[in-house]
């Protein structure tokens, strides 16, 4: 699934997330939550690659994430 900002693959799951926002706090989601939020993911995991490879490994762990 792409969007249709330049093509990237949207990284979470949209039903999940709404279906989230909507339980947690009674809340719609606006079509553009899902590429803005990918996108933030995209930089968490990139941060996250770097730090596992500084510590040369070939996993990326939850540890990478802080």
């Amino acid at each position: 699934m792409s969007d249709s900002n330049g093509g990237k693959e949207i990284l979470v799951v949209v039903s999940k997330l709404k279906k989230h926002i909507r339980s947690t706090a009674g809340m719609s989601t606006a079509a553009n939550v899902a590429p803005a939020l990918s996108d933030i993911i995209r930089t968490l995991v990139a941060e996250a690659i770097e730090k596992a490879k500084a510590d040369r490994r070939k996993t990326v762990m939850d540890r990478d994430f802080n």
